[in-house]
């Protein structure tokens, strides 16, 4: 599911992609996983966007955001609920808890290509609506992918 602000759309990972990863306990990539214990401790979980909280059963599992085959299709550790969960849906803005920095707001074109030149870092605390309306205004830019800073793993995409 998606969720629409007044000028975004913002994108957890498929929820349908994951569905069949949960069901078959084995990654797109051929890893198998085993639920464990959430610590609490900063696990951002890319199906409903926000943090684990303690004792939840979670799962790390390797993800690609672009499902075609091309140079630009990263894979890459994301946290999500080891089970079915609500998803990310239930209100109209940016994720409460994932919506400030520090982040990568990496650029892509129509095409899927990244856009180097617009690619932002978001410092610690800031917010990212501004950033991200900026970015979408542009008219080289159709996607803006969400990411960890330092690891610069996948969070969320938004879109126009």
């Amino acid at each position: 599911m998606t969720t629409t602000t007044s000028t975004l759309t913002v994108h957890p990972i498929d929820p349908a992609r994951l569905d069949v990863v949960r069901r078959r306990r084995e990654d797109e990539f051929g890893n198998a996983f085993s639920p464990y214990a959430a610590t609490g401790d900063g696990e951002p979980l890319r199906c409903c966007l926000r943090y684990a909280r303690p004792g939840e059963p979670i799962a790390l599992i390797s993800w690609a955001p672009f499902v075609d085959l091309s140079p630009w299709r990263e894979v890459g550790p994301v946290y999500v609920h080891a089970d079915a969960c609500p998803g990310y849906g239930a209100t109209a803005a940016l994720p409460p808890e994932l919506r400030e920095g520090p982040r990568v707001l990496r650029t892509y074109r129509a095409d899927g290509t990244m856009h180097y030149g617009h690619n932002t870092i978001v410092d610690e605390g800031d917010d990212l609506q501004g950033p991200l309306d900026r970015l979408l205004a542009e008219p080289d830019v159709a996607t803006v992918h969400v990411r960890t800073l330092l690891p610069q793993c996948f969070l969320y995409a938004v879109t126009r």
